[in-house]
Parts: structure tokens; sequence; C-alpha cells
């Protein structure tokens, strides 16, 4: 068993100015999937991309929206996200604070 309090654990900028913040919090003791904390400042985003495994967030703070293949979506805190494998997607923060949710990944 491992445990990590998130603000113990450095974020990172995420590079190319998308005033994304992120932080890896289990970096080891995990074989099967990894949990990231996001912060997006105001006017922050994830790049529009795709993959081939699904992911799910949570939205802890904040509002934006994601924007999908065929919509785009609002989410606020408490908003569970569910992204199916091979889906083109993006998270942005479309208010003035910051927006901070959890990612969870398959490695």
């Amino acid at each position: 068993m491992k445990i990590v309090h998130y603000e113990d654990v450095e974020a990172k900028e995420v590079e190319g100015g998308f005033k994304l913040k992120m932080k890896w919090l289990n970096t080891s003791g995990s074989e099967n999937f990894a949990v990231r904390h996001c912060e997006f400042e105001p006017g922050g985003y994830s790049p529009l991309h795709s993959h081939p495994w699904e992911h799910e967030m949570f939205v802890l703070e904040g509002q934006g929206s994601v924007v999908g293949e065929k919509e785009t979506k609002a989410v606020v805190a408490g908003s569970a996200i569910s992204i199916p494998a091979g889906e083109t997607h993006q998270v942005r923060n479309t208010s003035e604070k910051t927006l901070k949710l959890l990612c969870m990944i398959p490695k």
C-alpha cells in the first residue's frame, strides 16, 4: 500500500502554452492505471487528441467544457466524465477560476 497527499506531489506544466499543470499521483505502486490531478488556469485547455484507451475524469472544482467528436458539454464540480477509446476530445476551462479535475487512465 502506498499513500501520498496530492499537495506533496510536484505539479508540472504541460508544454505548449496550454495553461495546464499536472500531478501524477501514483507514480509507483500501481501496475494497471494512473491517476492525474490536473489544474487548468482560466483560459487553459488540453490538446485536442485521441488515444486507443478509455479514461475517466472527475471535476473537483470549477467549471468548463469537454469537447467531443459530436458535441461540447458543460461540466462543473461533481461531474463524472467518461471518454471512450478512440474518441477525439479536449477539456477547456471556460471560467475565471481554476478548473481542477482527476483523470484516471490505464498504464
